[in-house]
């Protein structure tokens, strides 16, 4: 790319030699999901081999993925994120947000989503997804799975934030009571093995002083950086200065498999009673093909 005196010294224009390409964008929106080997990153992408390997040697090049071997015979390789490449997924996060408002909505602020939204039609498809391997959010005292090992089920639920003042945007309002009803379900979903994961892009010590505040039984992971929002292109909105998470809630079986999706969710109550209702069905239809093997 041929470039002017000036972008030498332009942060804007060096990073643009990046995500100026839009094979490159989609390769590392791919990679972030967790299809971090060839095959699969031609599959999704629909891209010809050639032009994959061109793609995945610059990103390496670039310094922002770096090859893994998994096979010797033959040489494979898997693509990861580098320390740079992670720092790319906010602005990731951010195209997506701005695609989401301006290019396929209408441009009003929000946070929640019409029925017929594209958000809520890639929400959905998320049933049959599995959780990328290894993706872990800070907990506070250290990163903590998504999901509990010892658990049938998990419920993970997005907020935008605790203790904001969210004005006049659609669906803000509601998620200091959304925890308190899941805390006050607690008892419940720890007898149906369902384990439970808030999840906001507020830092971790903000999550802790409000767990401790509101004594919060279940985990509240910081996803601060974004690493769950690209990798499972969750929707978001940008307020009180960060990109926040919409309102959802997802319903994860033992095998980190997404089975059920509540999205938008704009009846808070019904909304956790559901999710208790889904979790339980869940766990019952694990332990009983556990049971059978």
């Amino acid at each position: 790319m041929r470039m002017h005196n000036a972008d030498a010294t332009c942060g804007i224009a060096q990073a643009a030699l990046v995500l100026g390409d839009w094979w490159n964008v989609l390769v590392l929106r791919e990679v972030a999901r967790g299809h971090v080997r060839f095959d699969a990153l031609a599959a999704e992408i629909g891209l010809s081999r050639k032009v994959l390997t061109e793609r995945l040697g610059g990103l390496v090049a670039q310094g922002v993925l770096r090859r893994s071997l998994y096979q010797r015979r033959p040489v494979r390789y898997e693509y990861l994120l580098t320390d740079a490449g992670t720092a790319l997924l906010p602005v990731l996060v951010a195209m997506q947000d701005w695609g989401d408002r301006w290019a396929l909505g209408d441009g009003a602020l929000t946070a929640t989503a019409e029925a017929d939204s594209a958000e809520q039609a890639r929400v959905r498809a998320l049933v049959g997804t599995r959780l990328p391997d290894g993706l872990e959010l800070d907990g506070g005292q250290g990163d903590v799975p998504l999901t509990s090992p010892d658990a049938t089920a998990t419920v993970l639920f997005t907020y935008p934030g605790t203790g904001v003042e969210w004005g006049p945007i659609p669906g803000a309002a509601g998620c200091t009571l959304e925890n308190g009803l899941i805390r006050d379900a607690w008892p419940d979903f720890r007898r149906a093995g369902v384990d439970v994961r808030g999840i906001s892009t507020q830092l971790a010590r903000e999550q802790n002083e409000f767990a401790q505040a509101e004594e919060i039984p279940y985990p509240l992971l910081s996803d601060a950086d974004h690493r769950l929002a690209a990798a499972l292109r969750l929707p978001v909105f940008r307020a009180a200065g960060r990109l926040r998470h919409k309102r959802l809630i997802l319903v994860v079986d033992a095998e980190r498999t997404v089975r059920h999706v509540l999205f938008p969710v704009t009846d808070i109550p019904h909304a956790v009673a559901e999710s208790l209702r889904l979790a339980t069905d869940c766990a019952h239809a694990s332990r009983s093909s556990t049971e059978a093997r």
